[in-house]
C-alpha cells in the first residue's frame, strides 16, 4: 500500500494553507499548527525541512513567518512529497540493486517500476495550486510498455478464466 507519512500530509495541509493566502502574507508554524491541531514542534519541523528544499522561505520579524518560495502553479504536489518522505517507492529494490537475491529472477520488478512512474508522474503534473483550489487531477494513465517489450505479446486471459 502507497502511504504517506503523517510528516508529509502536515507539509501538504501547511502548503494548501500558505497557497491560498496572499501572496505576501507569511504564517508561524505556531499559527498553522494550532490551526490543524498539529504539535508546533513537529510542524516546525516539518516546514524547516521545507524551507530547506527551497519550497518555502522565511521571512523574521513581527510580521515573519513561512511563505511559498515560488507560485503555488510552480511547485509539484510530488515535489512537497518527496521533500518530507524522499522519493517515492513501492519496492524494496531500487533501479540497480543487486543486493537482491531475486533482482535477476524477479518477474514483478519492471511491472511494479512502471507503476511507480505513472505514480510519480500523477505526483508531480499535479500542482499545489490545483492541489489547493481542490482541481481533480488531469493525469493519463497510460500503462505503456518500454520499447523492449513492445515486439512481445500481450498476455491473454485464458478463455476458462473469463
Amino acid at each position: 500500500m502507497l502511504r504517506l507519512s503523517k510528516k508529509a500530509e502536515y507539509a501538504l495541509m501547511a502548503l494548501k494553507d500558505l497557497a491560498l493566502r496572499p501572496a505576501a502574507e507569511a504564517a508561524s508554524a505556531r499559527e498553522i499548527a494550532e490551526r490543524y491541531g498539529i504539535p508546533v514542534e513537529v510542524m516546525a519541523k516539518v516546514l524547516q525541512r521545507l524551507a530547506k528544499q527551497q519550497l518555502l522561505a522565511s521571512q523574521h520579524g513581527i510580521r515573519g513567518g513561512y511563505l511559498l518560495a515560488r507560485p503555488a502553479s510552480q511547485i509539484s504536489v510530488g515535489t512537497a512529497i518527496e521533500a518530507i518522505d524522499g522519493p517515492v517507492t513501492v519496492t524494496v529494490c531500487s533501479r540497480a540493486d543487486d543486493d537482491c537475491d531475486q533482482y535477476a529472477t524477479c518477474n514483478i520488478r519492471d511491472p511494479l517500476w512502471r507503476i511507480r512512474d505513472q505514480i510519480v508522474n500523477a505526483l508531480t503534473s499535479y500542482t499545489l495550486q490545483a492541489f489547493a483550489t481542490d482541481e481533480p487531477p488531469v493525469v493519463p494513465v497510460s500503462m505503456s510498455r518500454r520499447s523492449s517489450d513492445q515486439d512481445a505479446p500481450l498476455a491473454q486471459v485464458p478463455a476458462a478464466s473469463r
